[in-house]
C-alpha cells in the first residue's frame, strides 16, 4: 500500500533552485552524474506531432531524456511537460523520472514515447516564456483533435478560428475554407466551417503569439480542460471518472464534474490494491465520511493515478521538492515514490530571476514566423498590468470589459475583512480553506439553526426575469453598426515578451456583439451599452434605490390600506394620519423614479453617447429634492402616525391582531412599524450619493454645480428632522425589543435607550450558560429563550447600572473573555465568545455606567409581571382562553411566520452568538442597497440573476424588482465577507464571497462602483461597529 501524507510545510526553507533543476540536494550532495556504458535509442513524439530519436545511456534516470528533450527545445518551462507511453500492459504511464529508463522502457525500439504538457496551472498567465504558452496551444489542439476537450459548437469554433489565425493569419476566406479542408481539428469540423470562419473574421491583426493567449484564455475555462478521466466506481458500484488538477481531486460523471477535493482538505492519498482512498480533514461541520473509497479497473491503474495525485499535489502546493525517505533497514511498507523536479514556486522564481537566455523558436504549422522576444510595447500598455503582477486568476473575456485590467476586484481601501483569505499557495495559487464539496448525491443544506430562512430551491427556480445576463460589449474589440471589424489600430494587444515579467492585458473579445460568441460557461442574451462613467452607476444606484423605496411605501399605501379598508379595526383618526402622508409621497416618488430611469436610458444610448447633456443627473436631483420639500409637512407626521400606531396597538387587541398578521404576510418583509420610518431614512440615502457626486465631479464639471446645490438642500432637510429621526429609531426598536421579552411591559418609557443586545455565557452552579442580555441606558437584562410556540425571550433577572462596577476575571475564573458584573444587590459572572466581543461590551457597559451615574436617580423598576389588562372591555376574551405568551406578544418567532421571515435580530444574535448595538442599526439604516447581482452557491457551476436587496442585516432575494415579495432571505451577522481564493476557480471579476461556516455564496456585481458600494456596505453587517467614543448612539448619524 502506498500513501503520501500533507505536512504543513515541506521543509524549513525555500532554497534557490539550481540551474540544472535540481533544487533540494542537501549542503554538500551534488547533482547525480551521467551514467556511462550503452546507449539506447528512443524515439520522442512531439507536440506539432514531429518525431525526434534521443539517444541515452540505459541506465540513465527519466529526468536524462526529459532534460535532453527540453533542452533540444530550448524549453526553459519544462517542469510543465512530462513524457508519456504504453507500459507491457498497455497502460498509459507517465516516465518516472528517477527510475532508469530501461526499467520502465522494456522494448524502446517498439515504443513512441510522447512529449506532453502534464501540469496545466490555474492561470495561463504564469507562463513566462512565448514558447512554452505556443506548446501549451498545440496541446489544446491535439485535445480538441482528440475529442479530449469536451465543449459546446460554439467554443470549438471559437477555438479552431485562434488556431486558424496563428497558422495562416488575416482572414482571407478562400483561404480560410482551403486550409480548413485539408486540415482536421475537430471531428464533425464540416458542420462548424462557417462559424470557423465568422470567427476568424474577427481576429484581424493578431500575431501568432497573442492567438496563442487568446486561445488558452478561452480554454482554461472548460471544464475538461487538463483533465485527463480515469474510470472507476464509487462504494455503490456506481460509474464515475476521477481526475486530478491543480486545485485538487475531481469527480466526474460522464464529462459533468461533480465533486472536487481541494488539497487543502486532503489528509492522505492511499491506495489498496484496486483501492483509491482518499482521507478528508476532520471537519465538524461536514455530514460525510472523512475517508471516501474508489474502485479502480486493476491495481496497476489505482497506483498510476496515485502516482499523478501525488505529484500534482507537490507540484501546486510545495514550495520545494519534497525529501526523499530514509531507506528502511530491515524492511519498508508502502510505496517510496516521490515527486522529483521543482515545484511551480521554484519554476516561476527561477523565470523572473531571468537565468536563461531568450533564443527564436518556429512555428512548424504557421506560415508566420515567430520569435520568442517580441518587440517591446509601448510603455502606455504596459503601465495597464500591475508591476507586481502575482499569478493571479485571469479573468474571462466578459469580465475584463467591466475592469480594463483583468484582475479581481481587492477589497476597498481600508476596509479589513472580516475573514481572512485562504493560505498563499505556490504559484500563487490559493488554496481553500472551507469545506470541501460534498459528493453529489447529498444536496446542500441550510444551516440547522432555526433563524436560517435561505430557500435554495425556491431561489433556483429559474424564470425568464432571473436569467443572468452577459455584461456590456468590449471596448478591446467591437464592431461597427455596419458590422464591419474596427481598425486594427484600437485592438490592445498583448506584452507577451518574457522581458516585462508580467501578466497580459488582453483577453479574447468575445461576446461584443452578434458576431461573436458566448462560450460554455457564458449566459445567453444581450446587454445594452453601459457607460463607464462612475456618475453613472451613481446616478443608477438612485434608481435602485427608489425602486425598493416606492415597494417600501406601496406596503403602507397598498397592501396595510387594503387589509384595514377590510376589516374595520383601525380607528379613522390614526387612518388618517397613516394613509394621507404616505400617498403623496408614493406618487411624487413614483414620477421621480421615471425620471431617472429616462435620464439613463439616455445616458445609455449608443445615439447619444457624444451628448453630454444626458450624462449628468445633479438636474434631476435637484429639481426634485426642491419638489420634496414641498411635502416636508407630510414628513413630519411619520414620527407622530408611528407613535400613535403603537398606542392603538396597546389599547386594542383586534388592532393588534391585524398588525401581527399583517407583518406574518410575505409582503411585509420587515417590522410593520420599520416602514413607518422609511421615508425619514430616504432622504439620507439621498444626501449619501449626492456627496459621493460632489467629490467624484470637479468643480469644472458641468454637473457639479447642481449636485452642489441638491446637497445643499437636502442637508437642510435632514437637519431639520435629525431629532425626529433619532427619537423614532428609539422608539421603534424599543417597541420591536418588547415583542421578544417576556415578563416585561414597561421596556417603553420616557428617557429609555437601547444600547447592545446579544449572547453571553453566564457562569452559574451549572456551569456556563447562554444568555440573551439586553443593555440600556439605566439597566442590563439578562434572558433565556422560552420553550414556548413564540420562542420569546424570558426575564431571569436585572442589574440597575446605577453604581454598578465593573472588572475583568478571566484568572479569577479561569475563564476566556470573563467579566465580573457588580451592581448593588447581585453580582453576575459573564464570558463572550471572543476577546473582540468583550471589548465591545465592555465599552458599551462602561459607557451606560457613566450615562447613568450621569443622571444621579436610579432608574425605573421593571415589573415582574404584565400589568392588569386595559384594553377595551368589548373586545376582551376570556382569560382562561388566553396565554401569558399570547397576551405579552404580537410578533412571533419562526414557527408561526411565514417561512421567508428571516427570525428577529434578537433570535439571530442568539444562534449566531454574537451583538449588535444601537450604533450598528443606525448604520444600517444608512447602508441599504438594492440591484441585480449574480450568485453562486458553493457546488453549483452556473450564475443566477437575482434582485437583491440589503437590509436590517439582510440580504433579501426578488426574481425581479417587481416582486411584492421575496423568494428568501440571509440574515448576515456573524457571516464572512470576502473575495474568492485562487483555488476556489471563480474566475470572474467583481466577485465577492460570504460564508459561515460550511455555507458559501458567491455574488457578482456588474462593475467597479457596485463592486466597492457592495463590499461597504456588506461589511456593516458582517462585521458589527465598534463605538469609537462614549457620548450616544446619536453620533451614529453625522450630518
Amino acid at each position: 500500500m502506498g500513501e503520501i501524507e500533507q505536512k504543513p510545510t515541506p521543509g524549513s526553507r525555500l532554497g534557490a533552485p539550481e540551474n540544472s533543476g535540481i533544487s533540494t540536494l542537501e549542503h554538500g550532495q551534488k547533482p547525480p552524474p551521467t551514467p556511462s556504458g550503452k546507449l539506447m535509442s528512443i524515439k520522442i513524439q512531439m507536440l506539432d506531432d514531429t518525431q525526434e530519436a534521443f539517444e541515452v545511456p540505459q541506465r540513465a534516470p527519466g529526468k536524462v531524456l526529459l532534460d535532453a528533450v527540453c533542452s533540444h527545445l530550448n524549453l526553459v518551462e519544462g517542469d510543465y511537460f512530462g513524457l508519456e507511453f504504453p507500459d507491457h500492459k498497455k497502460i498509459t504511464v507517465w516516465l518516472d523520472l528517477l527510475k532508469p529508463i530501461v526499467k520502465q522502457i522494456r522494448r524502446p525500439k517498439h515504443v513512441v514515447v510522447r512529449f506532453v504538457v502534464k501540469f496545466f496551472p490555474p492561470d495561463h498567465t504564469q507562463l513566462q516564456e512565448e514558447l512554452t504558452r505556443y506548446l501549451f496551444a498545440l496541446q489544446v489542439k491535439q485535445d480538441l483533435a482528440q475529442g479530449r476537450l469536451t465543449c459546446s459548437d460554439t467554443s470549438a469554433a471559437l477555438l479552431i478560428s485562434h488556431i486558424v489565425q496563428s497558422e495562416i493569419g488575416d482572414f482571407d476566406e478562400a483561404s480560410d475554407r482551403e486550409h480548413l479542408a485539408k486540415n482536421k481539428y475537430i471531428p464533425q469540423q464540416d458542420a462548424l466551417e462557417d462559424k470557423i470562419v465568422e470567427f476568424h473574421h474577427n481576429h484581424m491583426g493578431q500575431t501568432p503569439a497573442e492567438s496563442d493567449f487568446q486561445l488558452l484564455e478561452i480554454a482554461r475555462r472548460l471544464e475538461m480542460y487538463g483533465i485527463r478521466l480515469h474510470p472507476a466506481k464509487d462504494r455503490e458500484g456506481t460509474k464515475i471518472n476521477l481526475a486530478v488538477a491543480n486545485t485538487g481531486i475531481l469527480v466526474f460523471q460522464g464529462f459533468t464534474k461533480i465533486n472536487a477535493f481541494n488539497w487543502a482538505k486532503v489528509r492522505k492519498l492511499s491506495f489498496k490494491r484496486k483501492r483509491f482512498l482518499i482521507k478528508l480533514r476532520p471537519d465538524a461541520n461536514s455530514s460525510y465520511q472523512d475517508t471516501l473509497e474508489f474502485l479502480m479497473a486493476s491495481r496497476d491503474f489505482c497506483k498510476s493515478f496515485w502516482k499523478i495525485c501525488v505529484e500534482h499535489h507537490a507540484f501546486f502546493r510545495l514550495f520545494e521538492e519534497p525529501k526523499p525517505k530514509p531507506k528502511a533497514v530491515f524492511f519498508s511498507r508502502g510505496s517510496s515514490f516521490r515527486f522529483s523536479g521543482r515545484t511551480q514556486k521554484q519554476v516561476l522564481d527561477y523565470v523572473k530571476e531571468g537565468g536563461h537566455k531568450k533564443v527564436q523558436f518556429e512555428r512548424k504549422h504557421s506560415k508566420i514566423h515567430s520569435i520568442r522576444s517580441l518587440v517591446q510595447r509601448p510603455a502606455e500598455l504596459n503601465s495597464e498590468v500591475p508591476q507586481h503582477a502575482q499569478p493571479c486568476a485571469s479573468p474571462t473575456p466578459r469580465e475584463v470589459r467591466e475592469s480594463p485590467h483583468g484582475q479581481n476586484r481587492p477589497p476597498p481601501p481600508g476596509k479589513e475583512l472580516n475573514a481572512p483569505l485562504a493560505e498563499q499557495g505556490p504559484g500563487g495559487s490559493r488554496a481553500a480553506e472551507g469545506a470541501p464539496q460534498a459528493p453529489l448525491p447529498m444536496t446542500t443544506t441550510m444551516e440547522d439553526e432555526e433563524e436560517e430562512e435561505e430557500e435554495e430551491a425556491a431561489v433556483t427556480e429559474r424564470s425568464p426575469q432571473s436569467r443572468p445576463q452577459p455584461p456590456p460589449p468590449s471596448t478591446e474589440l467591437s464592431v461597427n453598426s455596419q458590422g464591419g471589424a474596427v481598425p486594427p489600430s484600437v485592438i490592445l494587444s498583448p506584452n507577451l515578451s518574457p522581458d516585462t515579467k508580467q501578466a497580459s492585458p488582453l483577453v479574447s473579445p468575445l461576446l461584443n456583439n452578434q458576431a461573436n460568441p458566448r462560450t460554455d460557461d457564458e449566459e445567453e442574451g444581450r446587454r445594452k451599452r453601459i457607460p463607464t462613467d462612475k456618475a453613472y452607476f451613481m446616478a443608477k444606484e438612485v434608481s435602485t434605490t427608489e425602486k425598493t423605496y416606492l415597494k417600501d411605501l406601496e406596503v403602507i399605501t397598498s397592501w396595510l390600506q387594503s387589509v384595514v379598508s377590510r376589516e374595520d379595526t383601525m380607528p379613522e383618526t390614526l387612518r388618517s394620519l397613516i394613509f394621507p402622508n404616505f400617498e403623496p409621497l408614493h406618487k411624487f416618488h413614483t414620477n421621480f423614479l421615471k425620471e431617472i430611469e429616462q435620464r439613463l436610458a439616455l445616458w445609455e444610448g449608443r445615439a447619444n453617447a457624444h451628448m453630454r447633456e444626458h450624462q449628468r443627473i445633479g438636474d434631476v436631483m435637484l429639481r426634485n429634492i426642491q419638489g420634496m420639500k414641498q411635502l416636508s409637512a407630510h414628513l413630519w407626521k411619520h414620527g407622530e402616525a408611528l407613535e400613535a400606531l403603537e398606542s392603538g396597538v396597546r389599547s386594542s387587541r383586534r388592532l393588534e391582531s391585524l398588525c401581527r398578521d399583517f407583518e406574518q404576510q410575505k409582503v411585509c418583509y420587515l417590522p410593520l412599524n420599520t416602514f413607518l420610518l422609511r421615508p425619514l431614512h430616504r432622504l439620507m440615502h439621498y444626501k449619501q450619493v449626492l456627496e459621493r457626486l460632489c467629490k467624484h465631479h470637479p468643480p469644472s464639471h458641468p454637473d457639479f454645480r447642481d449636485c452642489r446645490a441638491a446637497l445643499a438642500e437636502v442637508t437642510e432637510m435632514v437637519a431639520q428632522l435629525h431629532g425626529t429621526m433619532i427619537k423614532m429609531e428609539n422608539f421603534q426598536k424599543l417597541h420591536e425589543l418588547k415583542k421578544d421579552l417576556i415578563g416585561i411591559d414597561n421596556l417603553v418609557v420616557p428617557g429609555r435607550e437601547f444600547i447592545r443586545l446579544g449572547s453571553l455565557s453566564k457562569l452559574s452552579g451549572k456551569g456556563l450558560q447562554q444568555r440573551m442580555f439586553f443593555l440600556f441606558n439605566d439597566v442590563l437584562l439578562y434572558t433565556s429563550r422560552g420553550l414556548t410556540a413564540s420562542n420569546q425571550f424570558k426575564v431571569h433577572g436585572q442589574l440597575p447600572l446605577f453604581g454598578m462596577t465593573m472588572e475583568e476575571s478571566e484568572d479569577e475564573w479561569g475563564v476566556p473573555h470573563c467579566l465580573t458584573l457588580r451592581g448593588q444587590r447581585q453580582s453576575i459572572v459573564v464570558a463572550a465568545s471572543s476577546r473582540a466581543e468583550m471589548e465591545k461590551w465592555v465599552e458599551d457597559i462602561q459607557m451606560a455606567i457613566d450615562l447613568a451615574e450621569q443622571s444621579s436617580t436610579p432608574g425605573p423598576e421593571f415589573l415582574a409581571s404584565s400589568p392588569p389588562d386595559n384594553k377595551s372591555p368589548d373586545e376582551a376574551a376570556p382569560a382562561d382562553q388566553e396565554s401569558e405568551d399570547d397576551l405579552s406578544a404580537s410578533r412571533t418567532s419562526l414557527e408561526r411566520q411565514a417561512p421567508h421571515r428571516g427570525n428577529t435580530m434578537v433570535h439571530v444574535c442568539w444562534h449566531r452568538n454574537t451583538s449588535v448595538s444601537m450604533v450598528d442599526f443606525s448604520l444600517a439604516v444608512e447602508n441599504q442597497l438594492s440591484g441585480n447581482l449574480l450568485r453562486k452557491f458553493k457546488n453549483s457551476n452556473g450564475w443566477q440573476k437575482l434582485w437583491v436587496v440589503f437590509t436590517n442585516f439582510c440580504l433579501f432575494f426578488y426574481k425581479s424588482h417587481q416582486d411584492n415579495h421575496p423568494l428568501a432571505s440571509l440574515p448576515l451577522l456573524g457571516y464572512s465577507l470576502t473575495i474568492p481564493s485562487e483555488s476556489e476557480e471563480i474566475h470572474k471579476d467583481y466577485v465577492f464571497k460570504l460564508h459561515f461556516k460550511s455555507h458559501v455564496y458567491y455574488f457578482r456585481a456588474e462593475s467597479e462602483y457596485t463592486f466597492d458600494r457592495w463590499m461597504e456596505v456588506l461589511c456593516s453587517a458582517t462585521r458589527s461597529a465598534s463605538r469609537a467614543h462614549p457620548p450616544s448612539h446619536k453620533e451614529a448619524h453625522v450630518y
